[in-house]
């Protein structure tokens, strides 16, 4: 029965009725589907035990120009042994999940392998879904190689095979031949975007004291019972710190951070922000709504007054308006449980494949309860008080009201506050988003400094039987540069290290300078390391800005030269011409290298910077590894140039194959991904914010129209005109959201500073971007405002007068 009266009483009132339910629904769905993917990206258990209690550490210089400096095998090994913080250690390659050429059956792929310490998953304790998981035993010098799979590359790339152990891989640069022993649980995917582990020793090691190899690791690490992480970070300080360590290890401090932070990196920050946006727009729904039903049930007085005439009860009265409220929260939670999935569908569609665990995202049911929980919440308290109030108030006074009570000074007070918080609310969440979108136009239009429109990257996977020993794979790059250099409709062709922007998983390395200690060597800047063909800088189309680039005269019996960037030159020879300078490398170099040109800062690693670099000529490498990577210019598309490569190398280096072939700007859309995820999304609250502090507006501003019709009529009949009414409207609604605005633009200089990590090339407290977001604000006030103010100029005098209000 109360239902049924609630139901006609909504009935009655059609646009009211659907405002609400459209407001909850935008604020409850879209607070629901963040609420949501922030449970899965911050709060879900990973499938290990006890996530908190573990960390990971590494090394960084302490001028912070190098952020993740590696440990080496012995230094793992022994700190491991002395640790008091950890009760056990494990670890990771430097390179992360590093993209290797694979057989696997009869088809050649590149699969992402990341080598780790035989107790890894021991350490995390994570249970397989199939098989077993790596042992230390596996961890040896001349065990058989075997490897884990993750969860996604075995539902991708296997079809979830319940028969996958015993399946062997291929790899083609290494003479390896994995045996699949086990399948990683869902969710696990450390390093990010890991196709399999291995075992490191193995695949890096030929005896124990090889003291040749490349062992470059980051710990992974349980905590020891009552130990926290900075003591496992302090820990590590003052391992580096140790008497009997090196310069280089003296000028470096420990880092650690906890394992599901890690895992989520930037993401996280991101979440965190969209948290945020999630609980303000939801704060305005609650704010908007409770703003009409103050508007309503203040308009209600006079029909609260004379069902108490007719001998309702002040219980009875109650009754029906949580009734009514109750409705509305159930129809708002409907439609917003369909906005939430339609929402989350969008999220995980749109978000990059490197954000990890978005696979198991999935509308969550306490997310919709909790959001509709606290809309109720709201509607119950703002719905009911103001309908108390007038109960309580003149009965007479009431049933002589034409309309309704205007609720005094304190309720239009109230209303009119509320209304400047939505707008304040909202000029937060439209600076934070404006602030993503400049970010995001910033970073496409970043400056290169190549032509990258051309470019093509072409990854190689050659036969290790055939090519076995470095001095065989650089000869081989530099057979197949040419070969591939002259092939129809190439400009020029160059090995690099590593494809675009893959992260950790370039070269990095020190030096010192001429009239330099050791000790003073090792606290100069890290720097980027490139082994590239003379014909590299023709394929990116850069030119030297002072000296020269290498020539074919660069070889083995020349004097030993590099080429570096402004960058470089910048750091380590400030005030004067590097030309002729020369560097000692740290380790692995013993000659030293004589600067011979310079050229300018490029984004091919990072998009976000353009660190120092240097570059080796390939002719003359000193390196472990080969690279087997080309870059490629092509005289027009570059995806048209694919055949004549393939071709190239076919023809020219038997044992050799075209792993992958990508134009440069599919690359870039690793970097953008995550940058056009934020700016979409936070632009989408930014305008469901403005939309609903719009729409509260203007249920204020046609409510005090309603309730002053008298004294309108008033103004009009004693000499004002239409005009001067209608700006006195505007006017007041301009007052309300630059009060809204300026407290807006104030909280944002504060606010958005949570999002300095997310930002390129603008401040969180950019002026321009404040301003513009506030007075985006306030011109939706105005607009909201018009509405209201027009129809005041359709009421005549002389109606107005005799309205009783």
């Amino acid at each position: 029965m109360i239902f049924a009266r609630a139901a006609r009483s909504l009935k009655r009132a059609p646009s009211f009725t659907l405002t609400v339910v459209a407001t909850l629904a935008l604020g409850i769905g879209l607070a629901t589907a963040v609420f949501t993917v922030a449970n899965a990206l911050l709060f879900r258990k990973l499938p290990v035990r006890d996530q908190h209690s573990l960390v990971t550490l590494w090394g960084e210089t302490r001028d912070g120009a190098v952020s993740n400096y590696p440990l080496s095998l012995a230094d793992t090994r022994r700190f491991a042994r002395e640790t008091r913080t950890l009760s056990s250690v494990a670890y990771v390659a430097y390179e992360g999940a590093w993209p290797v050429s694979v057989i696997a059956g009869r088809d050649l792929a590149r699969f992402r392998r990341a080598l780790v310490s035989g107790n890894y998953f021991d350490v995390l304790g994570a249970r397989m879904v199939i098989g077993r998981a790596l042992r230390p035993s596996d961890d040896v010098v001349g065990a058989a190689p075997v490897a884990v799979m993750s969860h996604a590359a075995w539902v991708g790339r296997f079809g979830a095979d319940s028969a996958i152990v015993g399946r062997r891989l291929q790899l083609q640069e290494f003479p390896i031949t994995y045996t699949i022993v086990g399948v990683a649980p869902r969710g696990l995917e450390f390093p990010n975007g890991v196709d399999f582990w291995a075992p490191f020793v193995p695949a890096r090691l030929t005896s124990e004291t090889d003291s040749t190899a490349y062992t470059a690791l980051d710990l992974v690490a349980r905590l020891a019972p009552n130990a926290t992480s900075n003591a496992a970070r302090a820990e590590l300080d003052a391992y580096f710190a140790r008497p009997d360590a090196d310069a280089a290890s003296h000028n470096l401090r420990g880092v650690a951070q906890p394992f599901d932070r890690q895992l989520l990196g930037n993401v996280r920050i991101a979440a965190l922000v969209f948290v945020a946006a999630a609980m303000v727009l939801l704060l305005i729904t609650c704010i908007n709504v409770a703003t009409l039903l103050l508007v309503r049930g203040l308009a209600r007085a006079r029909e609260i007054a004379l069902r108490q005439a007719l001998g309702a009860t002040k219980a009875r009265i109650v009754a029906q308006l949580v009734g009514e409220n109750v409705l509305l929260a159930s129809a708002g939670g409907v439609f917003g449980v369909g906005v939430a999935a339609i929402a989350v569908r969008w999220f995980v569609a749109l978000a990059p494949i490197t954000i990890p665990l978005v696979d198991t995202i999935h509308l969550d049911a306490g997310a919709v309860i909790g959001a509709i929980g606290i809309t109720a919440a709201a509607l119950l308290m703002f719905g009911v008080a103001p309908a108390l109030a007038a109960a309580r108030g003149d009965l007479q006074a009431a049933l002589r009201s034409g309309a309704g009570q205007t609720g005094g000074r304190p309720w239009r007070f109230a209303r009119e506050a509320l209304v400047s918080v939505q707008v304040a609310l909202a000029v937060l969440v439209l600076s934070a988003g404006a602030l993503l979108a400049r970010t995001l136009a910033k970073l496409e239009r970043a400056d290169l400094a190549f032509d990258a429109s051309h470019l093509l990257v072409a990854e190689l996977a050659f036969r290790f039987d055939q090519y076995s020993t470095v001095t065989q794979q650089i000869n081989l790059m530099r057979q197949l540069t040419r070969a591939v250099s002259a092939a129809p409709g190439i400009v020029a062709a160059s090995p690099v290290v590593a494809v675009p922007y893959s992260g950790t998983g370039g070269w990095t390395g020190s030096a010192g300078i001429d009239d330099e200690t050791p000790e003073q060597g090792a606290r100069n800047p890290h720097f980027n390391m490139e082994l590239v063909s003379p014909s590299y800088f023709q394929a990116l189309g850069l030119h030297a800005v002072r000296g020269r680039a290498f020539t074919d005269a660069d070889g083995p019996g020349a004097e030993r030269v590099v080429v570096v960037n402004e960058a470089m030159a910048r750091q380590y020879w400030p005030k004067r011409d590097p030309i002729g300078e020369r560097l000692r490398m740290q380790g692995g170099q013993d000659d030293p290298l004589t600067v011979i040109g310079v050229v300018p800062d490029t984004r091919y690693r990072e998009l976000r910077d353009a660190p120092a670099s240097v570059y080796f000529p390939l002719a003359q490498s000193f390196f472990p590894f080969a690279p087997t990577t080309l870059v490629v210019r092509a005289s027009g598309d570059a995806s048209g140039i694919v055949p004549a490569v393939r071709q190239a190398i076919a023809e020219s280096a038997p044992g050799v194959a075209l792993a992958n072939a990508a134009p440069f700007e599919s690359y870039l859309a690793g970097p953008l991904a995550q940058p056009k995820v934020d700016a979409f999304l936070l632009a989408l609250f930014a305008a469901a914010a403005a939309a609903l502090a719009a729409v509260g507006l203007f249920g204020v501003m046609a409510a005090m129209v309603r309730q002053r019709t008298r004294e309108l009529g008033v103004r009009m009949a004693l000499g004002a005109t239409t005009r001067e009414v209608q700006a006195m409207i505007v006017r007041r609604g301009l007052t309300l959201a630059a009060i809204g605005g300026g407290a807006g633009i104030a909280g944002s200089m504060v606010t958005n500073r949570a999002l300095a990590s997310l930002l390129y090339g603008v401040r969180p407290a950019d002026l321009t971007t404040l301003i513009s977001a506030c007075s985006c604000v306030i011109a939706m006030a105005v607009v909201a405002s018009i509405a209201p103010a027009w129809w005041t100029g359709r009421i005549a005098p002389a109606i107005a007068l005799r309205a009783e209000q």
